[in-house]
């Protein structure tokens, strides 16, 4: 049995797995975990997949890179169940697997993740990505258009731009360009591309050419996810994040002003320290007030070495019973969204699930033999379980 890479946590990770499967094709029994730390649950999600890993493969090599091999090393180290940690920093290299450099070709996808800009340079008081992930690095314009030459060829219909702090791209590079240069770039190399998709953006690094290109290129798909954590201004001070409430609303504002097609989510955190009543329903509140429709809620947990672990820490359940109420109010704003678009013809992108995505990352269930990496014009009739039919 061939290697085995198990992916956890945010698009980057499965950007990076991809690229592992292509890199270790050739190995023998090994299985890779490329783990995330970004909260507590994911720690504890890592490992559980350690543990199940081993069950179902306990004559295999098991080795963890990721977020969780730098920021809780010592914890995954002890695990009987691990082999080894391979850093994070050095995962796409073949050296670290001790593979030949050249490796296979990744097997084909509907939708390719390109990892264009790794780590962070900020320091939002929660998080210990920077821990895991190092200082913001940008993949030059250059290297961007060869991997998604390479995607085409492979027959992707669908680009999806990733990063850690995906709008800091560029920042590292000469001349300082900001993410629309590349996203231009892309889109003037590849008249074929018919689909490119941002992952989480912070909307205080949206720069004009970035913000045009979403309005007015159609292309460029229709739906932004916003980092933004919270909807009351001293939490987001607290957080240490550049942007306020008004900010993240006039921008959400002028772009579905450009482009009614739109459609918004977010990372929302419930139950950040000093959080009380009337924070929490800012939070509540915000979620209706941008029309978030795809949402990411995470209950606050304290991470090492955090300024926010020292803040005062909000009561476990109360954490937990807020995370609901901010999680029925995503859904309850995603099935008023959805109910509008019944009757409406979709361009959609067919996965090999039986299911697919409309521009604006709405799920569809399609017709029976409907091939992936096809795109069909669906017009919807009804809502099934979350998707539309």
């Amino acid at each position: 049995m061939g290697a085995e890479v198990i992916s956890l946590g945010c698009r980057l990770n499965l950007s990076e797995s991809e690229e592992l499967r292509g890199i270790l094709a050739q190995e023998g029994d090994l299985v890779v975990i490329n783990s995330c730390a970004v909260t507590a649950e994911a720690v504890r999600q890592t490992r559980q997949a350690i543990r199940r890993a081993r069950r179902d493969r306990p004559e295999a090599r098991l080795l963890v890179t990721g977020c969780a091999a730098e920021v809780e090393r010592a914890a995954l180290s002890a695990m009987p169940e691990v082999d080894g940690l391979i850093p994070n920093t050095a995962k796409l290299d073949p050296r670290a697997w001790n593979v030949p450099a050249q490796r296979a070709e990744m097997r084909r996808h509907t939708r390719a993740f390109i990892a264009v800009q790794n780590g962070c340079d900020h320091a939002c008081t929660f998080c210990v990505i920077p821990q895991g992930r190092g200082p913001s690095r940008s993949l030059s314009i250059a290297d961007a258009l060869r991997q998604v030459e390479r995607h085409l060829a492979l027959g992707s219909r669908e680009m999806v731009l990733t990063g850690v702090d995906l709008t800091s791209w560029g920042h590292d590079l000469d001349g300082s360009p900001a993410l629309g240069a590349l996203v231009a770039a892309i889109l003037d190399a590849f008249p074929q591309l018919g689909r490119l998709r941002l992952s989480s953006v912070d909307g205080v690094e949206i720069d004009p050419q970035l913000l045009d290109l979403i309005a007015r290129d159609s292309r460029v798909m229709p739906h932004v996810h916003l980092s933004l954590q919270h909807g009351h201004d001293l939490i987001l001070k607290r957080m240490k994040r550049r942007h306020s409430r008004a900010q993240a609303t006039e921008l959400v504002a002028r772009l579905r002003g450009q482009r009614q097609d739109v459609a918004f989510g977010a990372d929302l955190i419930a139950g950040f320290p000093t959080e009380d009543e009337a924070a929490h329903a800012a939070n509540l509140s915000i979620i209706s007030e941008l029309g978030l429709v795809h949402g990411h809620v995470f209950p606050y947990s304290p991470r090492p070495g955090t300024p926010a672990a020292r803040m005062p820490q909000v009561a476990p359940p109360i954490v937990k019973a807020r995370a609901a109420q901010l999680r029925e109010a995503v859904a309850a704003e995603r099935a008023r969204w959805l109910e509008s678009l019944i009757g409406q013809p979709l361009e959609v992108l067919a996965e090999r699930d039986g299911t697919g995505h409309a521009p604006n990352f709405a799920r569809v269930q399609l017709p029976p033999g409907t091939e992936a990496a096809t795109i069909v014009t669906v017009t919807p009739t009804r809502i099934v379980e979350g998707y539309l039919a």
